[in-house]
């Protein structure tokens, strides 16, 4: 805003003498404005209730965690496979966008398997296909699922607010039918520990352009580490060929380490025949 209104006046002036002038003149205008209130497009956001976030988080974020930032409010979220009563009960009775998706182990631990979002559920309601009679998983009645969509259909237009819910008809049949949602869901949300700063959550939702972010307790088990060097990639390497290389080198040093183990084992047996 600032540079756009330095613009203007010079074009109306006509005259770049001043313009370092009016430069001085605008940036003491902002710092005074910004001392005692804030921008208009703040202002503008503020009062739409647009979760607009500042270029920095707050001080006293660096004090609270992603759990004691949750509260005390119930999470809400679907089953793998959810009835489509239970699914227009929770779109009809809340606002959220999206939905964490839970499924049960063997062992009976409940699992976060990917979060689905709002719109992909309306486009589900919608086109109906997708309905099952049986409360069971499809790979576990050993079914192939067909496509029946497309990626359009889960594009939101541009030049409308998508689906709405009051739009789409069910009769007593569809409601008592059921959704498997593994084949929709995005299996690898973002997920942060319990006991994350505030601030470090803050700076994904700013740097990621998030929109959801899952709180779960810290996991106790590291199946590896990534470092910077893993994520380096040349121009001309084709990922199918590193991923390849990678194997047949992890592959290489293991037999390596099997010769050598084997030659050292038969050194020492040799040693005590002499």
């Amino acid at each position: 805003m600032t540079v756009s209104l330095c613009v203007i006046m010079v074009e109306i002036t006509n005259n770049l003498k001043l313009l370092p002038l009016i430069m001085l003149v605008l940036l003491i205008s902002k710092a005074v404005g910004d001392a005692f209130n804030e921008g208009l497009y703040e202002e503008q956001a503020r009062l739409r209730a647009i979760p607009l976030l500042e270029s920095k988080p707050k001080y006293q974020m660096r004090y609270v965690t992603a759990k004691e930032a949750c509260g005390n409010q119930k999470v809400v979220y679907f089953p793998r496979v959810v009835k489509v009563a239970d699914v227009v009960s929770i779109l009809r009775s809340n606002n959220h966008n999206g939905f964490p998706v839970v499924d049960h182990a063997r062992s009976g631990e409940t699992l976060v398997i990917g979060l689905i979002l709002r719109s992909h559920l309306l486009v589900l309601l919608q086109s109906k296909v997708d309905f099952q009679h049986s409360p069971l998983p499809c790979d576990s009645r050993g079914d192939l699922l067909p496509i029946r969509h497309n990626l359009s259909e889960f594009v939101k237009p541009v030049s409308s607010k998508g689906i709405s819910l009051h739009d789409i008809h069910f009769t007593l049949d569809d409601l008592e039918m059921y959704i498997d949602l593994a084949p929709f869901l995005n299996p690898s949300p973002y997920v942060v520990p319990e006991d994350m700063s505030l601030t470090k959550v803050y700076n994904l939702f700013r740097q990621l352009g998030l929109r959801h972010l899952l709180v779960v307790p810290r996991p106790a088990r590291v199946i590896g580490v990534i470092t910077r060097k893993d994520l380096i990639l040349e121009n001309n390497d084709d990922p199918a060929a590193l991923e390849l290389q990678s194997t047949s080198v992890r592959c290489t040093q293991t037999n390596n380490r099997r010769i050598k183990r084997s030659g050292d084992a038969g050194q020492s047996l040799l040693d005590g025949l002499l």
